[in-house]
């Protein structure tokens, strides 16, 4: 009964977290279709300036940080991974709005938007961003997430949002660096 019960809460922290982080991402792609998808004007009805596009897409990235970084501390590893992906993600199509001052794809793949933003990416790097696309489709579908679940520990997350925490900074890096 006890493990039930601990299950059951268990389950109502993580269903409690992550609506409350879907919430925060449709209240940011709302605000990017808002800002970006309508003729990318501001509310002051001008164009958005490449900078201000960057900015979005890099606060985004840095919300979701934060809610992976939460998410961590509470012991839900499979969903820190999920967010971790994101704020990759994001963090490359900040890059991609940089290089080519246009609105993203809208694709998710790690290692095609890394090739979008001419990143010259080892086989070391491709497999660990090919891998992360995987936390991306694990926690979505029920034939994957029972799997991933368990195999989320909390030395296999460590090793991983570690990991994305450095490339984020990479990527960071890469979207103040003049060309």
């Amino acid at each position: 009964m006890k493990v039930f019960l601990r299950s059951f809460i268990g389950i109502l922290i993580v269903i409690f977290v992550v609506s409350i982080a879907l919430a925060n991402e449709r209240f940011y792609w709302t605000e990017m279709v808002n800002k970006l998808a309508l003729k990318s004007k501001t509310k002051q009805g001008r164009k958005m300036k490449k900078k201000e596009h960057i900015d979005y897409w890099l606060k985004s990235a840095q919300h979701d940080l934060e809610v992976a970084e939460t998410l961590f501390s509470t012991g839900k590893y499979d969903w820190c991974l999920f967010i971790g992906h994101l704020v990759l993600e994001k963090t490359l199509k900040a890059l991609f709005v940089k290089k080519y001052n246009k609105f993203p794809p809208k694709i998710h793949n790690l290692v095609r938007l890394a090739e979008l933003c001419n990143l010259k990416l080892t086989d070391e790097q491709k497999i660990f961003l090919d891998k992360v696309n995987d936390f991306n489709i694990e926690v979505r579908y029920p034939d994957y997430k029972l799997e991933f679940y368990k195999k989320c520990t909390k030395e296999f997350t460590l090793q991983y949002f570690e990991k994305i925490k450095e490339y984020y900074k990479w990527f960071i890096s890469l979207t103040k660096s003049k060309e």
